[in-house]
């Protein structure tokens, strides 16, 4: 009697896209767009330092009460904070893994020296080591406080901000990081949008206008604030 086995199972399908090639680029793409929403809606936030103290705390007070009272205190933020956290590590682990296979895939080098892809393209790895440490510096830096200059003002937001970038080393780490955040955006919105099947040759210039726009808006967003300081626009 022939003994029954399971050699016909399959993999889930959550199994198959992670495994595949294209299922992480998928994954990559996807957590990337989640990424950009954030930093549009961060951005947009962080610009309110420009209409004074008052309207920045109150916002930062906002983040702190979103949801309420369906939700309790801070419950929204800190479900905002872990749907980020799962958005950095399966894009940070899926481009490993994609690295590591195009790496498996040509052992030998180029025989050609020139440069194959585009300056953006040859920095995204080393772009995201640089943005992955600014968060950790950045979350240490104004939420947690601990390495903060000048003592860290629970409920000051404007004023912790305002001490940040007073220093030159705040200055140079937030600024580089933004440079940084500017190119990891101009190829990813494009990479992404090819991944999903949204480009095409009529659409492939739209593309590239919006992923160009998307960077240029946002590294100017962000830098303006510290420049605002730094100039005695914001004090």
């Amino acid at each position: 009697m022939a003994l029954a086995t399971r050699t016909d199972r399959r993999p889930s399908m959550t199994r198959t896209l992670w495994d595949s090639t294209v299922g992480k680029k998928t994954i990559m793409a996807v957590s990337g767009l989640v990424m950009l929403l954030y930093l549009v809606a961060h951005m947009i936030g962080n610009l309110k330092i420009f209409f004074g103290p008052g309207e920045f705390n109150r916002y930062a007070h906002w983040l702190r009460t979103m949801g309420e009272p369906v939700l309790h205190h801070e419950w929204a933020l800190w479900l905002v904070r872990v749907g980020l956290v799962a958005a950095v590590v399966l894009h940070a682990v899926s481009a490993y893994q994609l690295s590591r296979r195009d790496i498996r895939a040509r052992p030998s080098k180029y025989v050609h020296r020139k440069p194959r892809a585009s300056y953006a393209t040859r920095t995204m790895r080393w772009g995201g080591i640089i943005l992955a440490l600014f968060i950790v510096w950045h979350i240490l830096d104004l939420t947690t406080g601990t390495v903060h200059p000048g003592g860290f003002q629970s409920g000051h937001p404007y004023q912790n901000v305002i001490d940040t970038f007073s220093t030159w080393y705040g200055n140079v780490i937030y600024i580089a990081a933004v440079l940084a955040l500017g190119l990891h955006v101009r190829h990813g919105f494009w990479s992404a949008a090819q991944t999903l099947g949204v480009g095409n040759a009529t659409r492939d210039r739209i593309l590239k206008t919006t992923a160009n726009t998307l960077a240029l808006v946002l590294t100017a967003g962000f830098v303006s604030v510290p420049v605002a300081v730094m100039t005695g626009v914001v004090s």
